[in-house]
C-alpha cells in the first residue's frame, strides 16, 4: 500500500488520517511537535495494524525543521507515496489588534511550510510517475474570516494550481476543504462554539473518508458532506461584496458573544 507522511499526526485530523491510513495498509511517517503524543499513536498504530511507522518531530514553523522533513519526503530509497499536509491551528483575534508574531507563525506552518513541502513531494513523485498530495484546506477559504480565510484561500488555489501542474504525471493533488469539524481545534484557539448549530458539525471520519476518495478520484478540491457542498457552491456564484456583508455581520455577532 506504500507509505503516507502525516503533519500535524498527534492530534484531531491529523490523528484520524494517519488511524485510517494504517488501517489500510500503509506504513507512516507521523510529523508533529509533541514528541510522546507520537509515541503513543505509533505504538497504537503498530499494535493495531501491524503497519511500520517512522517519527519525525519537528515545528514547521521553524525552516531548518521543516526542511528536515522535506529532506524525508527527497528520499529515493524510501519513496513516500502520499503527503498529508494537516498541520495548523485556528486564529481568533483580529489582525489589526493581534500580535503580528502569531500572524507570522500561521503563514510559516500553513503556507511556508505546506509550499516547501508539496515542493519536496511533487518533484520527488513526479520523477517515480506516481503519488499523491493531499493539503488540508478549510471552507474558510471560499469566505472572508480574517487571516485564517486568506491563508486557506492561499492554499486551496496553490493545491488547484499544482493539480493543473501535474495532470498526466500520474501525480495527483487534492485540495479538502471541511467546515466545523470535531476536534481540539476551536478549543486550542480558544473560540466559543457552544451556539453552532449540531448540523454544522462534521466528524473527524467523515472528512478523512471523503478526503481520501476524493484523492482516489483524483478530485482537485473536496467538500465534505452535502451541506457545505452547497455552502461552497452558494459562496462561488453570490456577489463577493454580499459574502463580505455577511462575514462582518457574522464576525460583529462572534464580539458581542464572546466569553
Amino acid at each position: 500500500m506504500g507509505t503516507a507522511l502525516v503533519t500535524g499526526a498527534s492530534a484531531g485530523l491529523g490523528r484520524a488520517f494517519a488511524t485510517e491510513l494504517a488501517s489500510r495498509g500503509h506504513d507512516l511517517v507521523l510529523v508533529a511537535r509533541n514528541r510522546s503524543r507520537l509515541e503513543e499513536l505509533s505504538t497504537e498504530l503498530q499494535r493495531e495494524y501491524a503497519v511500520t511507522t517512522e517519527i519525525l518531530t519537528a515545528d514547521l514553523a521553524d525552516r531548518d525543521q521543516t526542511e528536515r522533513v522535506a529532506e524525508r519526503l527527497r528520499d529515493l530509497e524510501r519513496p513516500v507515496d502520499l503527503l498529508v499536509n494537516n498541520a495548523g491551528f485556528g486564529l481568533r483575534r483580529s489582525f489589526s489588534k493581534g500580535d503580528l508574531a502569531d500572524e507570522e507563525h500561521a503563514l510559516a506552518v500553513m503556507v511556508r511550510a505546506v509550499l516547501v513541502l508539496s515542493h519536496a513531494a511533487s518533484g520527488t513523485m513526479r520523477a517515480r510517475g506516481r503519488g499523491a498530495i493531499l493539503n488540508v484546506s478549510s471552507m474558510a477559504s471560499f469566505a472572508v474570516m480574517g487571516t485564517y480565510s486568506a491563508i486557506k484561500s492561499w492554499v486551496t488555489v496553490f493545491s488547484e494550481a499544482l493539480s493543473v501542474e501535474l495532470a498526466g504525471t500520474g501525480v495527483t493533488v487534492t485540495a479538502v476543504c471541511p467546515g466545523f469539524v470535531r476536534t481540539e481545534f476551536h478549543d486550542r484557539a480558544k473560540m466559543n462554539m457552544s451556539a453552532l448549530p449540531d448540523q454544522l458539525w462534521l466528524e473527524t471520519d467523515q472528512v478523512v473518508l471523503e478526503a481520501l476518495r476524493a484523492v482516489d478520484a483524483g478530485a482537485a478540491v473536496s467538500v465534505p458532506s452535502a451541506t457545505y457542498k452547497a455552502v461552497a457552491a452558494a459562496l462561488r456564484v453570490v456577489p463577493r461584496g454580499l459574502t463580505r456583508r455577511v462575514s462582518t455581520q457574522l464576525a460583529q455577532r462572534r464580539r458581542t458573544t464572546a466569553p
